[in-house]
């Protein structure tokens, strides 16, 4: 920062600003380092348990790769190497997409299916033991509301 902060059109943050955001990044991580290491025991990274948690929200266990990478905040190109990694699992397997001939579908299969039932309780114990049980009900419900408020489309 320079020393003429007050003649700067920058819009600094304030200190409380600044340690409030520090502490977002902080959470986020340490949140996300600890469920991830717990999905690693379970077999699974957190892109594939993204995966195919996102798939089996769909009755048939079918969505399209470009719905995919929308929800993931991936490329296209990226998440197809990834569910060439899972295919190659036996996790997922790709069909054509009848709605789009450059497109394809992700299949959950029935070893995807089981994986996830095996991987979901693990997962749920993760995500309350690092997230949800260290947080007070009122604390809980204000921060889905921030969540709410900042993933909200302008």
């Amino acid at each position: 920062m320079s020393t003429n902060e007050a003649d700067s059109p920058v819009d600094w943050l304030s200190p409380d600003e600044e340690r409030t955001w520090r502490a977002y990044l902080r959470m986020v991580t340490a949140v996300r380092i600890r469920t991830a290491q717990d999905l690693a025991a379970l077999g699974l990274s957190e892109p594939d348990y993204e995966v195919l948690s996102t798939l089996s929200e769909h009755p048939d266990g079918t969505g399209t790769l470009h719905e995919q990478a929308a929800k993931m905040g991936w490329s296209r190109s990226r998440l197809s190497r990834h569910a060439s990694r899972m295919e190659a699992r036996e996790l997922i397997r790709r069909a054509p997409d009848p709605t789009d001939g450059r497109g394809c579908l992700l299949v959950l299969t029935s070893t995807g299916w089981d994986t996830l039932r095996d991987a979901a309780p693990g997962h749920v114990a993760s995500v309350r033991r690092h997230f949800v049980d260290r947080l007070e009900p009122a604390e809980l419900a204000a921060l889905d509301a921030i969540a709410r408020k900042l993933t909200a489309e302008r």
